[in-house]
């Protein structure tokens, strides 16, 4: 990739924590100032940034529109939708769908619970290879070699106490859900939440993306969550066969 394309990335991941100014974003890159706003126009000439009266740099609605046409071309997402609409209606919690892309497990749409404390999650945000449901699910549904050579490569960051450490515990945990076809993260990735996850099948049997269940434990206990797996089970198989699975 080309030493300017890196940098507009870099500039445009940082403006999604918020607005910046010139000078910070000449001092991520490194660079002078008059090279940042280069970049910086060129961007806001395709409407990726724009700027305000104050000068501070913002995202864009070119990204916006963008990033529609991502989740459109998204067909699993559009399959499952009013299924996980349902999901949600009927269990009043936070419903996810993720997908592996890249090495990487990404939120490809939420639908979020009736109570005011939820877990933190958005469309586009990286879930946790090592601790979070969804992507355990998609983990383990990759051949073992394959597998194998994801794990090794995770930093392996303690979210809480009872976040998995290290490579073998996360591959033995990987067969086991493999094996029972679903996975839970039992307050590993926040200390106040529950999920379980089950994934969703097209025609080829392949797991092209996983549903979970989030729950926080003032609302319901660990094992309250795990009474959810019928009906998401449930969801996750009416998905699959409208996918195509067998």
């Amino acid at each position: 990739m080309s030493q300017t394309v890196t940098r507009a990335l870099r500039l445009l991941t940082e403006l999604g924590d918020g607005e910046r100014s010139l000078d910070q974003l000449a001092d991520l890159l490194g660079v002078h100032k008059t090279t940042a706003l280069r970049l910086m126009q060129s961007l806001e000439d395709e409407r990726f940034v724009y700027r305000d009266a104050d000068y501070r740099y913002h995202l864009g609605a070119g990204l916006f529109a963008l990033a529609s046409l991502a989740m459109e071309q998204r067909g699993i997402r559009g399959i499952a939708a009013p299924h996980l609409a349902a999901l949600n209606a009927a269990t009043g919690q936070t419903v996810h769908l993720a997908a592996y892309e890249g090495g990487e497990v990404v939120y490809i749409d939420k639908y979020d619970s009736r109570h005011k404390v939820r877990m933190y999650s958005r469309i586009g945000l990286k879930a946790g290879l090592h601790n979070t449901a969804v992507a355990k699910v998609l983990l383990a549904d990759l051949p073992p070699a394959e597998r194998r050579r994801v794990v090794s490569g995770i930093e392996f960051t303690p979210r809480t106490p009872n976040t998995i450490t290290g490579p073998q515990q996360l591959l033995a945990e990987l067969e086991t859900v493999a094996g029972q076809g679903w996975a839970v993260d039992h307050a590993e990735h926040e200390t106040f939440i529950n999920c379980v996850a089950a994934p969703v099948r097209d025609a080829s049997g392949r797991a092209v993306a996983a549903v979970s269940i989030s729950v926080p434990d003032v609302v319901a206990s660990y094992e309250r969550v795990l009474e959810l797996l019928p009906q998401l089970l449930e969801t996750t198989r009416a998905i699959s066969a409208d996918a195509g699975a067998p």
